[in-house]
């Protein structure tokens, strides 16, 4: 059925791309001529009105260039008609991880009606990143702050200095006299998210964390499930198991129990009685 979808989706874009208003749109907001060939290559008529609607209501002027690509998602650093840098991320239909996405969808309370197909599974994605990413403002953690979705576009904070996007922790490497502090961002932010949000990350990793200079900043949280799901307790596990696998390498020996342990210490901290 998946490629059934894929080929339907795929022949369905390809006409589509006659229309010449979506050509114009491209050239409209899209000012690098190699970008403007990657989204035409990659991205439907649908997706080229939902940045023509979020842009006509002022999020941002017109997308400058690529900052991050990905099997799922482009992020496109863009620029509003005040000069403010926003990261737009756009999911891609037709190459997202449909079964991958709904192992995080099904079973999350808030996303019980979502209806069968890799379009509406792809658009209610993008709208469980915009909640997480809510909840994590909510909880005043170190994350992008959303701004507006449609369908399978997501508008929010650009994390940088000087218009220059920050690089994720994998890139940017850590040193021996970061490695305690780095350790403590990352488990207070697990602790926090947890406690006082009932929020688990679900794919934490140096590739899901950005740094800014000693601040780190937790990204791609669309996966991320609430503490009801029926995985909430694997993913858990498994996010654990990541931060103790990566400081394990930069000089702090953990386990992945020695994660979980840390973790249950702040709950005093975040948890009044």
């Amino acid at each position: 059925m998946e490629t059934n979808d894929e080929e339907f989706y795929r022949e369905q874009y390809f006409e589509e791309r006659k229309n010449s208003k979506e050509t114009d749109l491209v050239k409209k907001y899209f000012v690098n001529e190699k970008d403007r060939k990657i989204f035409g290559d990659v991205f439907d008529k649908s997706t080229i009105q939902a940045v023509h609607v979020l842009a006509k209501k002022g999020y941002f002027d017109v997308l400058e260039f690529v900052i991050n690509t990905g099997k799922e998602a482009y992020v496109f650093r863009a620029v509003d008609s005040s000069g403010n840098y926003r990261a737009v991320k756009i999911y891609t239909i037709l190459t997202s991880d449909f079964k991958n996405m709904e192992n995080y969808i099904a079973g999350d309370i808030r996303f019980k009606e979502v209806k069968k197909g890799k379009r509406e599974l792809v658009f209610a994605w993008t709208r469980k990143e915009f909640r997480n990413l809510e909840l994590l403002m909510q909880a005043k953690l170190n994350s992008p702050q959303p701004m507006a979705f449609k369908d399978n576009v997501l508008v929010m904070e650009f994390i940088g200095e000087n218009g220059v996007a920050s690089p994720i922790l994998k890139e940017r490497g850590i040193d021996a006299s970061e490695a305690d502090d780095f350790y403590r961002q990352v488990i207070g932010f697990v602790a926090k998210a947890f406690f006082t949000k009932k929020f688990i990350h679900a794919d934490l990793s140096e590739f899901n964390i950005l740094v800014k200079g000693k601040d780190l900043f937790f990204i791609d949280v669309g996966q991320g499930v609430l503490n009801s799901h029926p995985k909430a307790q694997e993913f858990f596990e498994r996010d654990c198991a990541n931060v103790a696998r990566y400081f394990s390498k930069h000089g702090l020996k953990k386990s992945a129990e020695d994660v979980k342990e840390d973790v249950r210490k702040l709950k005093k901290k975040f948890v009044k009685n």
